[in-house]
């Protein structure tokens, strides 16, 4: 997906399945994390615990009650659509929330921290370990506007899940998609768009809705989010203009992101416009267009990562990166370029049809660096495993590092001389290797393509000392996001990776 929208866009289409609507709520005393001693946003008394498959009585304060879903057995308590100041969403036996229109976490604060707009309102919203939120349809979605934070931090064991109205009913499928918008933080970290005239004042639209984003802020804080599960979202509001399962637009690096999991999105898993956000520990599932998406100028890094495409049949041209800068129309020399920088990330990709599909694709002028990788495809794929596909992005260049790539064709054909040339300047990398990636034990998504696990081959490739090319990523003694079987730290927080943690 690419570009920004700079005007309002159109109205997002109405929910498959609208909740009772609810106002804006007011809550004091904002504090950072503050989980409110788990009785909710008002300091209700928790209600007594129900039996299992009972749903609870009532909802926390500050939180509307709109009925029973999943068979009857959990009572539904919807967010407000407008949180200003502290709200907490608590860990309740037989409750689960519900996201309903637009959910707006503050007002737009605008791009200067020292000088907010007037007018505008902080919001913090914090949700315990284990929550599980819901939305209907794809125009619900969670909104976090510049200047306010979301704590969305789960543990190992309890992930906090954000899903669809339809996998809380049980009627979601393994190809299920698209059934609510997504989550969409917004920041006041630089981006392309503003670096072109004045980062102090400038701002871009964030695609897929009509908030801003952008600032002068590289380390802006949006707040945390740890062992999230994202399902079924992404939805398109029109052509090239989508929400994905998670969205961060101008995001700085004081913001936390690590042991997310974006599972069926019907666009991108993660998609980055500008910003400074770093990322660790990330799972990509099933994404009908990319895994993750970067644009508008983002200049972070992210360690330790697994995308596995959508299998044969899908009709996207995605890849497990497809990573551009914004607007191609400037001349490169003036250009606020993209840097990604990524390193352990292991992309399988689908058993491509046409040549259109490649597994990591560099476009529109990115200066991306990419170490202890593994670039592979299904067995009879004919999609290249790496394709640079502007003169551009030649020019601005991408470095390869222990990069080990195992698919047919290892360039795409109308690219391959610019890539070919790209990938043998770096060292340690492995144009055309014999993949002896494996898949978990007991996998139980039939349709997923989870051969992510190191083998022999990828073992034997050294790594570059991560750490010497970015301060944020840690050295590691192997290339890949899992080295061997005994490397677990995807399990248990995921689904859909493992017998018995079905999505």
């Amino acid at each position: 997906m690419t570009g920004f929208r700079l005007t309002t866009l159109l109205a997002l289409s109405a929910s498959a399945l609208t909740l009772a609507a609810c106002g804006s709520a007011e809550v004091a005393s904002p504090g950072e994390g503050d989980f409110g001693g788990g009785t909710g946003g008002g300091g209700t008394p928790p209600p007594t615990t129900p039996p299992p498959g009972t749903p609870a009585a009532d909802c926390p304060s500050g939180f509307a009650n709109v009925g029973l879903v999943a068979g009857g057995t959990l009572r539904a308590c919807q967010l407000p659509q407008q949180i200003n100041g502290a709200l907490t969403v608590p860990l309740r036996a037989g409750t689960i929330y519900a996201i309903s229109g637009r959910t707006s976490v503050g007002t737009d604060m605008g791009v200067d921290p020292a000088a907010p707009i007037a007018g505008s309102t902080q919001g913090i919203l914090t949700i315990e370990a284990g929550v599980r939120l819901f939305a209907s349809g794809g125009s619900d979605y969670l909104l976090v506007n510049r200047g306010s934070q979301l704590f969305a931090e789960g543990n190992a064991t309890q992930p906090i899940v954000f899903t669809s109205r339809q996998n809380v009913d049980g009627t979601t499928t393994e190809s299920s998609q698209g059934q609510w918008g997504g989550i969409v933080l917004a920041g006041r970290a630089p981006q392309a768009n503003c670096q072109l005239t004045a980062p102090v004042t400038c701002t871009g639209t964030v695609e897929g809705t009509s908030a801003f984003y952008g600032g002068n802020t590289p380390a802006d804080n949006s707040g945390r989010l740890r062992y999230v599960q994202i399902k079924f979202s992404g939805f398109e509001i029109s052509t090239g203009n989508e929400l994905q399962g998670l969205t961060m637009a101008g995001v700085g690096s004081g913001t936390t992101v690590e042991f997310i999991q974006v599972h069926n999105s019907s666009d991108d898993g993660i998609e980055i416009f500008g910003g400074n956000v770093n990322l660790r520990r990330i799972v990509i599932t099933g994404a009908d267009d990319d895994g993750m998406d970067t644009d508008t100028g983002w200049r972070g890094g992210a360690q330790f990562g697994i995308v596995t495409q959508r299998p044969a049949g899908s009709t996207s041209r995605s890849a497990g990166f497809e990573f551009s800068s914004a607007p191609a129309s400037v001349p490169l020399a003036t250009r606020y370029v993209s840097q990604p920088k990524m390193a352990n990330w292991t992309l399988v990709g689908r058993n491509a049809t046409t040549d259109a599909h490649t597994v990591a694709h560099f476009d529109s002028g990115t200066d991306a660096t990419i170490i202890n990788s593994v670039f592979t495809n299904a067995a009879g794929s004919v999609a290249g495993c790496m394709a640079i596909n502007d003169a551009d992005t030649e020019t601005s260049g991408v470095t390869f590092n222990s990069v080990f790539m195992s698919c047919a064709v290892s360039y795409r054909p109308s690219s391959a001389v610019r890539s070919a040339a790209a990938f043998t300047a770096g060292s340690n990398n492995t144009a055309a290797g014999t993949s002896t990636l494996t898949a978990p034990a007991g996998t139980s998504l039939s349709n997923q393509l989870l051969t992510f696990i190191n083998g022999a081959n990828e073992n034997a490739v050294t790594p570059v000392a991560a750490a010497t090319t970015y301060s944020f990523f840690q050295n590691t003694s192997y290339i890949g996001a899992v080295q061997n079987a005994a490397d677990t730290w995807w399990q248990g927080w995921t689904c859909g990776l493992t017998a018995g943690a079905t999505c």
